[in-house]
């Protein structure tokens, strides 16, 4: 109460003007300059005035603005921090990331009523020690949760021992009913000290577990696939058939996959692209010479039908170069981890 009491005085002197002209300041010219377009002639020059007046104001001042600022956006919105990525994008975009990142570690964890969208505004190493030392079933829960980096550089971050079993309860995971995610909400509450509202929720499955391995290092992927083929044989390939495969080999960029046929066997990618989609072949075609694609589209034609079982042990062997490739850093393989080149 103290604290926000203080906080009002800080701005007790200061007009809604001038607090706006400070919330521009920090905005950055291309924001700013957005706003001031969709302003009249007089609301700019007001506003360009205070801009002036408010540039001597102490650093306390101007996080007392950006407090008061952020309690109003809170009230206005039903929303609250369940858009937890939707503010802390728009801070880090308004503010940069240096003077959002000093925002977000006001308004959160304590302002907010759900412990489980705080995971949101944690980095994966502060999230991994939460959940170090509690049940699996609470570390699946709460990893199954995240965005699917996220999730990865989380379950790297677990013993080893411990990370094959996170998926394996992960991909088992459909709805969870109140009872165990109340355990879960618990778990927050205790770290949190903060209520939540329960109800039942879709988490977790094959799909998610898929994607979580996607983002996990060859050698980790191997290590927890071998551990999970011990328990359950079926749900090992259920996971393997969802992760990357050869057909999301569309969603990468030219370059990555110029690197990759380079390094593909031929017999491979003949037989691979005999079972593939037209679109696929037609884009990976588009990264070779005329002379290639117009070779390699003769040695389809001339290789008549072939197996299934043929086509899809020659698509995971490129898949397996790929992957390699891709954690080696020499590709980047879109919707597998790898950041978008630029």
């Amino acid at each position: 109460m103290a604290e926000a009491e203080s906080d009002s005085s800080l701005t007790a002197n200061l007009s809604g003007t001038e607090k706006s002209a400070i919330l521009m300041m920090l905005l950055g010219e291309e924001q700013a300059a957005e706003i001031f377009q969709n302003l009249s002639p007089r609301e700019v020059q007001h506003l360009g005035t205070a801009m002036y007046a408010v540039s001597g104001v102490d650093q306390e001042a101007v996080n007392a603005v950006l407090d008061e600022f952020l309690t109003l956006m809170k009230q206005q919105t039903s929303l609250g921090l369940g858009a937890g990525n939707y503010i802390q994008n728009v801070l880090k975009r308004a503010l940069g990331d240096d003077k959002a990142q000093s925002v977000l570690s006001r308004i959160t964890p304590a302002d907010s009523n759900k412990p489980i969208e705080i995971l949101d505004w944690m980095e994966a190493r502060s999230i991994a020690e939460l959940i170090m030392d509690e049940h699996p079933q609470i570390q699946a829960l709460v990893v199954s949760y995240l965005e699917y980096g996220m999730a990865s550089d989380v379950l790297n971050l677990l013993t080893e021992d411990m990370q094959a079993e996170v998926i394996l309860r992960i991909a088992t995971l459909e709805t969870v009913d109140p009872n165990a995610l109340k355990e879960l909400e618990q778990v927050m509450l205790n770290k949190f000290k903060a209520n939540t509202n329960l109800r039942s929720s879709q988490v977790g499955g094959v799909a998610a577990a898929s994607k979580i391995m996607n983002f996990t290092k060859e050698a980790m992927e191997k290590r927890i696939l071998g551990v999970i083929k011990k328990h359950d044989k079926d749900l090992m390939t259920a996971i393997q058939d969802n992760m990357f495969t050869f057909d999301n080999l569309i969603m990468s960029d030219e370059r990555s996959l110029q690197t990759l046929l380079r390094a593909t066997d031929p017999e491979d990618l003949i037989m691979a692209l005999k079972g593939s989609d037209q679109n696929l072949q037609e884009k990976l075609f588009g990264c070779m010479s005329t002379r290639a694609a117009a070779n390699l589209r003769d040695e389809m034609e001339t290789l008549g039908p072939v197996r299934l079982t043929e086509v899809q042990e020659a698509q995971k062997n490129i898949i397996a170069v790929a992957r390699k490739m891709s954690d080696d850093g020499t590709i980047v393989l879109a919707g597998r981890g790898g950041e978008e080149m630029v």
